[in-house]
């Protein structure tokens, strides 16, 4: 049986594994559940930004949307606005948003609509009610909504080390869950190859069951114990190195409703608003950028002053294990693979994983194998797919100003998967059918936001009377909506501070 199950590693993906454990291990309180968290390795604490995912995530646990917010320094994010992602000769100063609210308003795709007649309009304008709403600075939801309920699709910002402080408080508070402070130094195996034991100087031998992998990018037990294989993808993204750094804002200064992401010639900019903050990041390739001119043009984002500020320098290594589960041991966070932060894909992958973890767990080893197949396969795809949708940013851009971009359009640098799809979507516009999965991490949806706020030339299909009717009537809802919502909804700043002062409404 399997009773005695060691996270090892803290951080925000240990804690999220050990709320997603906790909560589903209720019924079994034979099974118990030990975070073992190294006393001198500190996490990055940079993982800043979520998906609507998440909010799932928080429900399940029980926790307080409102405890959340006034805890972990939290704002609202309806979207990720990208800047100068295209070329600024041709289409001069451009962005586009990658909304939460699906592009396909009461079910209707007007992709096609887009197409043949409203090019002239942001893709997003036209879809999605919401786009009014982000560039208005608005809040999604209004101080009478429920909590976890909006009038608009949301995730949020927030202080990494304070969520993973958090989730620690309720894990152990409601969950039960045992926390230890040492470091792994090597393991026990039985004859079949099962960790029986993990070893710590400061902990002495620690039995196990079942152990989940947490501890980073070093990858303690999945990668060095265990030697499953690390698959590089830098050959496919090629940013891998990051500048991070937190500069103070005003108290009243206006805290936009999305994640900031403007491209440059070796990569792109992450700006992430908090209440008090901005984390800010530059993303670089180390062989089209050096570590000077990274510095300069950070430097010169944050409008001067960096050498004030203590910044970081984040070394990325892109890919993934060949595997996520071995034996009786599951890697996740960064120790199952590391894709660029560009659509807040660490604590996605993380809440992706160990939900899924959660929902299948092994109640004894005879279960062990099938289960870790159907992990494995699962995880694969959703590993592969992400890293197709992070390379589409790149491939599909027409900026010609440096070698990183033109290096990113050679086909030698994009996967065999994703040329397949933007050569069918120079034929045919994307449909729900060409994902065909329930694990794809980055949908239709998602891909229609990116190819068309990038501009991407699918031809306009002939379309029937009938259709163009019916699209022309949603568009006008989706416009009728946006001005509606507008009168609702107040702004950003102004919201949270009324959640600070009252709270939202509990479930």
């Amino acid at each position: 049986m399997i009773n005695r199950i060691i996270i090892v590693g803290g951080g925000t993906a240990g804690w999220l594994v050990a709320n997603h454990l906790g909560q589903a291990m209720k019924s079994r309180p034979e099974m118990k559940i030990t975070l073992i968290e190294s006393p001198t390795i500190p996490t990055i604490g940079v993982g800043e930004g979520t998906v609507p995912a998440i909010r799932q995530s928080l429900r399940k646990f029980g926790i307080s949307e409102s405890d959340f917010i006034q805890r972990c320094n939290v704002t609202f994010k309806q979207s990720i606005k990208f800047v100068n992602w295209l070329d600024k000769n041709i289409h001069g100063e451009n962005h586009y948003h990658h909304l939460f609210d699906v592009p396909v308003p009461y079910g209707i795709d007007l992709a096609p609509f887009w197409l043949n007649q409203h090019k002239q309009t942001a893709f997003a304008d036209l879809v999605a009610a919401q786009y009014q709403v982000v560039e208005a600075g608005l809040a999604p939801k209004a101080i009478t909504s429920p909590e976890f309920g909006g009038l608009t699709s949301y995730a949020y910002h927030l202080d990494a080390r304070k969520f993973a402080d958090f989730l620690h408080e309720h894990a152990v508070k409601h969950f039960g869950i045992n926390h230890l402070y040492g470091d792994i130094t090597d393991i026990d195996r039985d004859v079949d190859g099962y960790i029986t034991a993990l070893h710590s100087p400061q902990l002495g031998l620690q039995p196990c069951d079942f152990v989940i992998d947490c501890s980073g990018f070093n990858s303690v037990l999945l990668g060095e114990k265990m030697q499953v294989k690390f698959i590089d993808r830098s050959d496919h993204l090629l940013t891998d190195v990051a500048l991070a750094v937190q500069i103070p804002t005003m108290e009243h200064s206006i805290v936009p409703p999305y994640t900031l992401a403007t491209a440059h010639q070796a990569g792109w900019i992450w700006d992430i608003a908090l209440t008090n903050r901005r984390g800010v990041g530059l993303v670089y390739s180390s062989s089209h950028m050096d570590e000077e001119q990274a510095c300069l043009k950070l430097n010169r984002y944050i409008g001067g002053g960096l050498e004030n500020y203590p910044w970081r320098k984040i070394n990325m290594r892109i890919g993934r294990r060949e595997k996520f589960w071995h034996k009786n041991c599951v890697a996740i966070g960064l120790s199952q693979g590391f894709v660029e932060p560009l659509e807040a894909t660490s604590i996605l992958m993380t809440d992706f994983s160990a939900d899924l973890l959660s929902k299948r767990f092994p109640e004894n080893r005879a279960a062990l194998e099938l289960l870790e197949q159907r992990f494995n396969q699962r995880l694969l795809h959703a590993w592969e797919q992400t890293f197709d949708f992070i390379k589409l940013h790149y491939c599909i851009s027409d900026r010609s100003d440096s070698s990183f971009w033109l290096d990113n359009r050679d086909p030698a640098t994009i996967p065999d998967t994703l040329l397949q799809k933007i050569a069918l979507w120079r034929h045919h516009p994307p449909a729900r059918e060409d994902f065909f999965t329930k694990f794809e991490i980055f949908d239709f949806e998602n891909y229609l936001y990116v190819l068309y706020g990038m501009k991407f030339n699918t031809p306009a299909p002939k379309l029937a009377p009938e259709y163009i009717k019916m699209a022309a009537a949603v568009q006008e809802r989706v416009t009728l909506e946006a001005e509606v919502l507008k009168q609702k909804l107040i702004s950003h700043r102004a919201l949270l501070e009324k959640i600070h002062k009252f709270g939202l409404q509990r479930l």
